[in-house]
């Protein structure tokens, strides 16, 4: 059986671990940085944190949980069902935490790939897998004077929880996913609380509820209702996918049901402008929320939307020469979703660096495998996030296909999986092709690179995806003994 390490023990890594036990393939070993489980959702601790896709959508479909306590999940929630899965599979013997990884060099001699993590060790494997995610490094903004700032301020997926905010004056710089959650929360204890807002956000309204006793039993209970709710969900985000490049009617009906809800509630024109949108919906990621409107409308709540020139010693001073005083500055600003696995170094055959391939912008066969990197293998890389619909999903496709890569290695010990750049050239000039016809071009966002491509998002169907990934194309890889070139 091919040794296998797998970087990170998130959903990607823990849902790349049962996919390969599952089938038989137990010899590999995890690699975590931190202390525990849970990727992104171990790490943001935010109030409010909590997902915007319905819970049975968003978890792996080997491992449905019947008893979930609302349809939008809270972080603590999909943390614990993290630790039950992982704890079902027995999937902690095999993680390895505290282990950074910094470098992972692939040995020509041997065929083998060489780990080594910050503590000093070096740790050798057939197959590297990384599931580090996109989502994993706070991004802080490029503002004068971050340093300056005399009072307490943190990253949102760094929170403070020690930092007292009830009865302070807090600023809030950033309107994405995770400040539309928190902001609800913390507003009712601020003195004052201050947004600033560079580009105005499209939201919709989030159809929460709570599950009830009879529903989790008939989940529970009744054969197949939980592939069913699952399949309701993911046939409706499928639905709305298909406006995003092919039919975009769908994609006005949606913005249409986003203006409806900003009218409804907020009935000041001039708040109600300040938050109305001036790009496309789908540019920037769609956002979720029955209570982010309702807190900017209250009397403590100042949505500022003049650019920041600097941070300075008492808060913040925007263009026009204004400061507004702050005790506690919240960076709300994001993550650096386009540095794919940096910062480890990983070097392939003849000593090329994923860095110096990507230099114009990450890119993958499939997202999954790169020209040059012999048995390194991604979960979650380049160009399979999704603009409408579950991650997991994508994950659970990208899993089978890895593990098909790694039945192909068991049955030829010592060789190793390659894919042609011919293969990865002509997919990734397609898949460029049509994210050109997609809304992500007319706005900056995480999705796109300082020069404009967009490295992180798939352009289609997760059902497109899955079936792309469904087999292995010989013809699209060299297939022969490791360390023969």
């Amino acid at each position: 059986m091919p040794s296998i390490i797998i970087i990170g023990a998130g959903f990607g890594g823990l849902g790349m671990a049962i996919e390969l036990q599952r089938n038989g393939f137990r010899e590999f070993t995890i690699l975590e940085r931190a202390a525990d489980l849970g990727g992104v959702w171990r790490e943001n601790t935010y109030p409010g944190a909590a997902c915007d896709v319905p819970s049975p959508l968003y978890s792996y479909a080997s491992e449905p949980k019947p008893k979930w306590r609302q349809r939008y999940s809270t972080r603590e929630d999909i943390v614990a069902y993290i630790h039950g899965v992982a704890g079902a599979h027995r999937l902690t013997d095999s993680v390895v935490f505290g282990a950074d990884v910094t470098d992972a060099d692939y040995d020509q001699h041997t065929g083998q790939w060489q780990v080594h993590t910050s503590d000093g060790v070096t740790r050798t494997a057939d197959i590297l897998i990384s599931a580090v995610g996109q989502l994993s490094r706070p991004a802080l903004p490029d503002i004068p004077g971050l340093d300056r700032f005399a009072g307490e301020s943190f990253h949102s997926a760094r929170w403070d929880h020690d930092v007292k905010l009830e009865g302070r004056r807090v600023a809030c710089i950033g309107t994405g996913a995770s400040a539309i959650q928190y902001i609800p929360e913390i507003q009712p204890g601020a003195a004052r609380l201050t947004l600033f807002q560079r580009t105005a956000a499209w939201v919709l309204p989030k159809f929460d509820t709570d599950y009830q006793p009879i529903h989790q039993r008939i989940l529970a209970r009744i054969p197949g209702m939980p592939v069913a709710e699952r399949f309701s969900w993911w046939a409706i985000a499928e639905f709305v996918a298909l406006g995003l490049v092919e039919y975009p009617g769908i994609v006005r009906m949606v913005s249409r049901m986003a203006e409806k809800h900003l009218e409804e509630q907020v009935t000041d024109p001039e708040l109600r402008a300040k938050l109305t949108p001036d790009y496309p919906i789908g540019c920037k990621r769609g956002l979720f929320s029955n209570d982010y409107f309702p807190a900017l409308t209250q009397p403590n709540v100042r949505l500022e939307t003049t650019p920041i020139s600097e941070i300075v010693a008492e808060g913040v001073r925007t263009a026009d020469g204004v400061l507004h005083e702050a005790d506690v500055i919240i960076y709300g600003t994001g993550f650096k979703g386009t540095e794919f696995l940096w910062p480890m170094r990983i070097r392939g055959r003849d000593g090329i660096t994923l860095s110096e391939v990507w230099a114009d912008g990450a890119h993958a066969y499939l997202g999954l495998t790169v020209p040059g990197f012999p048995n390194l293998f991604m979960v979650y890389g380049p160009n399979t996030n999704l603009g409408v619909g579950s991650i997991i999903y994508m994950i659970e496709s990208q899993t089978h296909y890895i593990r098909r890569a790694v039945q192909l290695l068991a049955e030829r010990p010592g060789h190793a999986l390659e894919v042609k750049t011919e293969a990865e050239q002509v997919y990734n000039t397609a898949l460029q092709e049509r994210l050109a016809r997609t809304p992500w071009n007319f706005c900056s966002s995480w999705y796109r690179t300082a020069s404009g491509r967009i490295t992180n998002n798939w352009p289609g169907t997760t059902r497109s995806y899955r079936r792309r990934t469904r087999t292995i194309r010989p013809a699209d890889y060299t297939f022969g003994p490791a360390g023969s070139r």
